[in-house]
């Protein structure tokens, strides 16, 4: 069976490396908020090319802090993807403001600036773009309404780690960003972990207390904080992993142009890269739409080819949101509804990438 992702294999490439990171941090003594946390987030902040980096234990608070340091809370609104993984959306709700989905471009899977304006009202305070599946999303038009309105932006960046869209980094694009290194992310941990972005001072300077009790020293709290660090060990080995990030990422797109350019199936509907720029997507899934997927998908199966879905059920359908159930937002829906992700990662052999290909062609 070809898997859909091998993790341990991806991290064996690395593990002399990361076992020397590991070791170097046990023996430091110094285990929350110490130098393995500190010199990350120098060198993930010079990656992405902003002035600051704050560790966080994962994503979702990565994305609830920013909120909350930004001032937004009861009664005001933030613009989201409907198209997106949940923690977009429960961050918004944890912060409590209220989401308002906007609808993706079908295309790319991304929000459609053209239907945010639409959805602004006097209460909107920020947008929240996701960079699904590892495409950066269309920052220029988003940035056009965001002036026009005075919108902060947020970046949920945690599936484009090191995409390129110009002559910046996903990250830095906005007024702060949020990131998980979940384990399966293109800068994966070996657990939970997070990171926030930005070029703002003030607001930098806030997050790091917020993250800490909301404490800038100890037993003194200038914020109602919680406890949200990124653990020692774990930004140990990211430490190890950011040097080959730009590598593991040419070796995705490797994988997805062979697919782009070989998949010859009229069933099967491939991604598209929107601004032509190879560098502004970093393949953290590849996902192609079928109609019958259930079907497609036990085809693969059959064939010794692992799949998964990203996603099954839209935010608007989920239980946790009965409130939206009776809602429609028919792209969104379309997309869930047929969406398949094929194996991709910088340790999938290209003579495994060459047989999903000729399985698929023959589906």
């Amino acid at each position: 069976m070809i898997p859909f992702l091998d993790l341990r294999a991806v991290n064996a490439q690395y593990q002399k490396e990361i076992q020397e990171a590991i070791n170097r941090t046990i023996n430091s003594g110094w285990y929350i908020l110490g130098d393995e946390v500190k010199n990350f987030e120098m060198e993930f902040a010079e990656y992405c090319g902003v002035k600051h980096a704050i560790g966080v234990a994962n994503g979702l608070d990565a994305l609830t802090l920013i909120l909350k340091a930004c001032g937004i809370g009861q009664g005001d609104e933030v613009i989201v993807p409907s198209n997106t993984f949940i923690a977009s959306i429960l961050a918004i709700s944890a912060s409590g403001a209220t989401p308002i989905l906007v609808e993706p471009d079908i295309r790319t899977y991304n929000i459609n600036p053209k239907k945010i304006e639409e959805k602004i009202t006097e209460k909107t305070k920020a947008i929240i773009v996701v960079h699904l599946y590892g495409q950066v999303a269309n920052m220029n038009a988003i940035k056009a309404i965001a002036t026009k309105y005075n919108l902060k932006i947020i970046e949920d960046a945690a599936q484009a780690h090191g995409a390129v869209y110009g002559d910046k980094r996903a990250g830095s694009l906005g007024d702060a960003a949020g990131f998980s290194f979940y384990p399966s992310k293109n800068l994966g941990a070996l657990g939970d972990g997070g990171a926030i972005t930005t070029n703002d001072d003030e607001l930098a300077e806030k997050l790091r207390a917020l993250r800490n009790y909301g404490s800038h020293e100890k037993y003194k709290n200038l914020f109602k904080g919680v406890n949200s660090r990124l653990d020692e060990i774990q930004a140990a080995i990211l430490r190890v992993k950011l040097k080959y990030l730009d590598k593991d990422n040419e070796k995705r797109r490797q994988i997805a142009e062979y697919y782009l350019n070989h998949i010859k199936n009229e069933k099967v509907i491939l991604p598209i890269i929107e601004n032509g720029n190879r560098l502004s997507h970093v393949w953290h899934l590849f996902v192609v739409r079928v109609e019958n997927r259930e079907r497609f998908q036990k085809y693969l199966k059959e064939n010794g080819i692992q799949t998964s879905i990203h996603y099954p059920i839209p935010p608007h359908k989920q239980k946790a949101y009965e409130e939206w159930n009776h809602c429609s937002f028919s792209i969104s829906e379309k997309i869930h509804k047929t969406v398949i992700s094929l194996p991709i990662s910088p340790v999938l052999a290209f003579e495994h990438v060459k047989k999903i290909v000729k399985i698929i062609n023959e589906y």
